[in-house]
């Protein structure tokens, strides 16, 4: 079995270190005693040890061993099953999501993490260093492993963020290059994905900090409210990432319309221009004999001084407009 730690406490203190998880076990809690597992990347067989062991109900069974389920909150009995979406930063700045779900009874918490690397030891460390707040309890342990959850969504934003101000930076400077508008959109697609991934952690904890479960006191509620205010911090600000990569396309757009603009407005103007002398040298270019100063000694001279005058007023009105 893939028992990374399972200990069982009493008051806050280990009771017992190394709780046997895969044999005959070692009875039930005692009052005041709650049993913590955490497994990882377990399967069926190892689950199935468990149930027997801590009445944990199949169709929670099934869903901890799906990889894809999505982040959801079910009462079964005096238990509470909860499944918590996880991402985290790889060595290469993508990121890996995974999942971890949450078995909690009154005197034990079964934690099962599947695709994610982020343990628990630590968390588990920090906890066992703070008696007052694991005597409370197994909620206690399950508000702590939501909150770390949720706080390991913060470097993932902000790396988003910083490539957002970045391209919006860019943006206002010039119409983005191909290579930036396909990162604009990779960028939209992966807080796409985040959203609707770790989107539906905002009604798991909400739900938790508002409705009676028998796993969880009353008073524990206002510590899942505390991770509710976590993520949908997140979540917004994962939405005005959104908003902001939308607006930067859109004036993008603008832009580059505008700029556009005035280069057909430039290119309009001097085809004005130049259709005078055209005109002109087109009508003295047929050949005909009885034409306008066309025996004139000084009539070239008189018509290159019309094409320079209306060509020059042309110009002039036009840079007056803002055309040129």
């Amino acid at each position: 079995m893939t028992v990374i730690a399972a200990r069982r406490y009493r008051g806050g203190k280990i009771a017992i270190p190394d709780l046997s998880v895969d044999g005959p076990g070692t009875g039930e809690p005692g009052p005041g005693e709650f049993d913590w597992i955490g497994l990882a990347h377990s399967n069926l067989a190892e689950m199935n040890l468990l149930a027997r062991q801590y009445a944990l109900h199949p169709l929670a069974i099934e869903d901890a061993l799906n990889p894809v389920q999505i982040a959801k909150v079910e009462a079964y009995g005096e238990g509470l099953f909860i499944v918590a979406r996880t991402a985290a930063l790889d060595g290469n700045k993508a990121i890996s999501y995974g999942q971890t779900a949450l078995f909690v009874g009154r005197n034990f918490l079964v934690s099962v993490r599947l695709g994610s690397d982020r343990e628990h030891t630590e968390l588990r460390r920090r906890l066992e260093m703070e008696e007052d707040r694991l005597a409370e309890g197994s909620d206690c342990v399950a508000h702590t492993i939501l909150d770390f959850i949720v706080d390991g969504y913060t470097p993932i934003i902000d790396a988003f963020e910083a490539a957002v101000q970045q391209i919006e930076e860019h943006a206002i400077d010039a119409f983005p290059a191909p290579y930036t508008i396909r990162r604009i959109f990779r960028l939209r697609r992966q807080l796409r994905r985040f959203e609707r991934l770790c989107g539906p952690m905002e009604a798991v904890c909400e739900r938790l900090s508002v409705t009676d479960y028998p796993a969880i006191d009353g008073g524990a509620k206002v510590w899942f409210r505390d991770v509710l205010d976590h993520v949908r911090r997140a979540m917004a600000r994962v939405r005005g990432l959104r908003e902001t990569l939308d607006t930067v396309v859109e004036t993008a757009s603008l832009l580059e319309q505008h700029r556009q603009g005035a280069m057909t407005r430039q290119l309009a103007a001097w085809a004005a221009i130049l259709a005078v002398p055209t005109a002109i040298a087109g009508i003295y270019g047929m050949n005909f004999d009885v034409m306008p100063e066309l025996r004139w000694r000084y009539g070239y001279f008189a018509v290159m001084g019309v094409i320079a005058a209306i060509c020059g007023g042309l110009w002039l009105r036009f840079r007056k407009i803002g055309w040129l």
